[in-house]
């Protein structure tokens, strides 16, 4: 399962009790915004993508809608999501549970702009009902990103 190893991650770094598993779904920003009680915006949610034949994941604020256009001058190419087997196979999580930790080679993970109006946000761990609490600074070192993106709207 896709949360053991991402617990398994955050164990290598101490940080593993600090994942939370709900009772109820965190599948969607909404749900997951729920279960923790907090302001949707702050959901790290992370969207996948396929550039060049390789998963990309975006992690963006809840709130955060990708722009096209931006999109297109970023990666050089009209923005495809991941089908959610795709995503699974590729990512190595399930929809309603990705997120950049413990995943499978070659994917990139890039964190867009919109995340940094925050002290901290939530990122799912690997399963539709959990997230951890990192500040911005966490989640840079524990992502593994490769860049600052600015490849979304709506959250101005």
């Amino acid at each position: 399962m896709a949360i053991e190893a991402v617990k398994a991650f955050f164990a290598d770094v101490g940080l593993a009790e600090r994942i939370h598993e709900f009772d109820v779904s965190s599948a969607t920003v909404e749900l997951a915004a729920q279960a923790l009680g907090c302001s949707p915006c702050r959901i790290a949610k992370s969207l996948s993508f396929l550039v060049d034949g390789a998963a990309v994941l975006i992690v963006a604020a809840g709130d955060a809608r990708i722009d096209n256009a931006k999109y297109k001058a970023r990666f050089g190419t009209k923005a495809k999501m991941l089908s959610p087997q795709e995503t699974e196979s590729l990512v190595g999580h399930a929809v309603g549970g990705v997120c950049p930790f413990a995943v499978r080679e070659g994917v990139t993970v890039y964190l867009d702009r919109s995340l940094r109006r925050f002290a901290t946000v939530f990122p799912a761990c690997g399963s539709s009902n959990s997230a951890i609490e990192l500040s911005i600074e966490e989640l840079e070192r524990f992502s593994g990103f490769t860049d600052w993106v600015d490849v979304c709207k709506n959250w101005e």
